[in-house]
């Protein structure tokens, strides 16, 4: 007697989220029915990708199991529920329109490095030899050309080319793996490039290209509209190239990133472990910050023994190396200093001409500016510096409702942050929110990402200073405003990227962000959940002199701690730094600590390492950011193991006689390397003594660690492995940023603690 197979009169709807749009998710299914022998149909939804499938309880439940494994590698699912549904027949397997049914969303997927797949048709199809603009389901622009969910060509920048033939042939057939790729585009029907060189004007690649290669070799400074902006790219090895970039530029100091040929070209520039490697070779293409092995031109890491380094990831990236003699080039942002990356021909062209001898620019719009992303690797995990191109959109998924809430972010490095249901959907790189193009470009992006992500702000958060942009934007929304105290929100930021949601022992270090006491903050060791928070020490208190000017004068920092330990004994002591600071400066800065004026008192420990970085005669003048403290570190001798004394004392950590004993090594003559070192080493030894204090109190052996300074990678791998020696639980940033770009994540949970609950 046979037995007969179950008849398929059942319907199965199954519900895939997370990041499945964009990257070739709805062929996949198709084919994954076909392979399994089913019937049924795939759905593109604003929130989610839908399956029904005319089948049994067992296949549908072997389907499922397939899906993780086998989806396309670019994908990232989240979620993957399934119900029995009133039968539907199906005859075949067929795609369904995309729909938009709800205010529920999908994730929308970041921009993909160029896949090999596509490099090898650039070499063999016919209609794409060479074609700088070619793309695949598994890569190619997502979130810079995206307007609008769900994702499809309508809804993107590429709405203005109309596929060809051929195009549209591929776009249409299941088995090809341009089904469905929204930006799918050939020679004959996509985007092109133009160079303008002076009077000349040249189109199509293969004309450009050698002409580009050559503008290079000659010193050339070129504007070049990337993914997500333009950049400006040279020779790294001409130093009177560079070197002019830099002052046109207006970039002092700060090092140039450079993208190199291949890999093993950047290992001879470079020293690069498996998980280094592993960054720059993934579908993000990141900056990698790395350790310098053999030298460049001087300017591009002015002093620096590291260096930011990336690969090819644009079509065009590999077709220019092919024509170059150069191993490497410059690519640093196509911006005046300060000012948001550039994304539009004409303002390119208007802004850039007194930098850039040459433009390429091509006629498809950037809809979503997104920089190069940052990365560097500590304790063999990849720690995110700045998140943007290749990491943004994707959301952080969450175990709490945030839905409805709007995080506005800190003033530097700033990212905002939006609450959808469970998840967390930060913004990419905004910069620091000083000037209107910057302020513009924030606000712009806001309602850009209200649109996509069909978001109503019900409640918005900000930092508790007054005087930030991202603050008065909140104060002038017209929306219920809840204000955080910023290292309150470093803590929870870091807390909530490990799912963390109890008493843990917080330790921020960073350089600023008001107190609740109205003083400066930024050293500070807490006990906190997602909700509040007890200060428990801090690092004593220090004017500072002129207020924000000690950011660009650290010297001021070190006069006022010399000042605090010694009076103006301390002038007498011949430290080369002081020789270069005119006496009446000194005199009047001194009575302004006296006097009280424009000095308020700050705990940060950004102040902190300015102060020792000008001692040491490094740096007494910063040309940006937090330069002082990466001077300081980049000199460090890490053979030296020896740390300076301190004083913890009831309410804060006095560092009057680590002061007292840099001076004394100072007039020994001890190398500034080994002086580097000994402090690096106090900090360490103060923040594992607090933590074992504070759990000897509280009985919490959680640490977590937050804020701007633990981007030292020095101090971040020590620390850590300092306290897991010790028996502690530690938690660090890795898939946000330790900066202030992680901020807004940490208000966004601790307004819907108190808020929502």
């Amino acid at each position: 007697m046979s037995v007969k197979e179950p008849l398929l009169d059942s319907t199965y709807s199954i519900r895939v989220t997370g990041l499945v749009q964009g990257v070739g998710f709805r062929p996949f299914i198709y084919k994954l029915i076909v392979a399994h022998g089913l019937k049924g149909s795939v759905e593109n939804r604003n929130d989610g990708v839908f399956i029904l499938l005319n089948c049994s309880n067992e296949k549908v439940q072997e389907f499922i199991a397939d899906i993780r494994p086998k989806a396309p590698p670019a994908s990232n699912i989240d979620n993957i529920t399934f119900e029995k549904v009133e039968f539907i027949p199906f005859d075949g397997v067929e795609i369904v329109k995309s729909a938009s049914v709800s205010d529920t969303i999908t994730d929308v997927s970041s921009d993909i490095a160029v896949c090999d797949d596509c490099l090898k048709d650039m070499k063999t199809q016919p209609n794409r030899i060479d074609y700088p603009f070619i793309n695949c389901t598994n890569c190619g622009p997502r979130f810079t050309i995206i307007k609008d969910l769900p994702y499809d060509r309508e809804k993107t920048t590429m709405k203005e080319f109309e596929m060809c033939p051929d195009c549209r042939k591929e776009y249409t057939d299941i088995l090809d793996r341009r089904f469905h790729a929204q930006p799918v585009a050939c020679a004959h029907c996509g985007p092109e490039y133009t160079l303008i060189s002076g009077r000349e004007t040249i189109y199509g690649s293969r004309n450009i290209l050698p002409v580009l290669a050559q503008l290079l070799k000659n010193k050339k400074i070129v504007a070049i509209k990337g993914l997500g902006g333009f950049f400006l790219a040279c020779d790294p090895f001409c130093e009177e190239t560079v070197a002019r970039l830099r002052k046109l530029k207006n970039r002092e100091s700060k090092p140039f990133a450079v993208m190199f040929r291949n890999m093993e070209t950047l290992q001879e520039y470079a020293f690069v472990d498996e998980d280094e490697e592993k960054s720059l070779l993934s579908l993000k293409r990141p900056i990698v910050l790395l350790k310098q092995k053999k030298e460049l031109a001087p300017s591009v890491t002015v002093g620096f023994n590291t260096i930011g380094v990336m690969l090819p990831y644009m079509p065009l990236h590999h077709l220019l190396f092919e024509h170059m003699e150069i191993p490497a080039i410059v690519l640093t942002s196509g911006n005046i200093s300060d000012e948001p990356i550039i994304i539009d021909n004409e303002i390119a062209l208007e802004k850039l001409p007194y930098i850039a001898d040459a433009f390429l620019t091509y006629n498809r719009d950037i809809h979503n500016r997104a920089d190069d992303s940052v990365v560097t690797v500590v304790n063999h995990k990849e720690r995110l510096f700045r998140r943007s191109r290749g990491y943004v959109p994707t959301p952080i998924n969450l175990q709490k409702n945030v839905d409805g809430i709007l995080a506005t972010g800190a003033e530097l490095v700033n990212c905002f942050c939006l609450g959808k249901d469970k998840q967390a959907i930060m913004s990419q790189h905004m910069g620091d929110l000083k000037n209107f193009e910057t302020y513009a470009f924030y606000t712009e992006t806001i309602e850009k990402f209200k649109r996509l992500y069909r978001f109503n702000p019900k409640l918005i958060v900000s930092d508790l200073h007054p005087d930030y942009l991202s603050t008065q934007y909140a104060a002038q929304s017209g929306i219920p405003h809840v204000k955080v105290q910023h290292h309150h929100a470093h803590i929870v930021s870091c807390m909530t990227e490990h799912h963390l949601d109890e008493d843990v022992i917080g330790i921020s270090l960073d350089g600023t962000g008001l107190g609740d006491d109205g003083h400066i903050w930024g050293s500070e060791f807490m006990i906190c959940n997602t909700k509040n928070y007890q200060r428990i020490s801090h690092f004593a208190y220090m004017p500072l002199p002129g207020g924000d000017k000690v950011t660009k004068e650290p010297w001021r920092m070190a006069v006022s701690y010399l000042y605090s330990v010694y009076g103006n004994s301390f002038r007498s002591f011949d430290l080369p730094f002081l020789k270069n600071i005119p006496t009446a400066s000194i005199e009047l800065l001194c009575q302004a600590i006296d006097k009280k004026i424009n000095c308020p008192l700050s705990s940060g420990a950004g102040r902190l390492f300015d102060a020792v970085a000008a001692l040491i005669n490094l740096c007494t003048l910063s040309s940006f950011h937090a330069e002082a403290p990466m001077r300081l570190e980049a000199i460090l001798n890490p053979s030296d193991k020896h740390f300076y004394p301190f004083e913890i004392r009831e309410n804060d950590i006095s560092f009057q006689l680590t002061f007292q004993q840099i001076v004394n090594d100072i007039k020994a003559g001890l190398p500034v390397a080994d002086i580097s070192a000994r402090f690096h080493n106090t900090i360490i030894k103060v923040v594992v003594q607090m933590a074992n204090d504070i759990r000897s109190k509280s009985n919490l052996n959680k640490v977590v660690l937050s804020g701007g300074t633990f981007q030292n990678k020095y101090l971040l791998g020590n620390i850590e492995n300092e306290l897991h020696s010790q028996g502690f639980s530690v938690y660090s940033h890795e898939k946000v940023p330790t900066n202030d770009a992680g901020i807004a994540l940490g208000q966004l949970i601790i307004a819907a603690s108190q808020h929502i609950g």
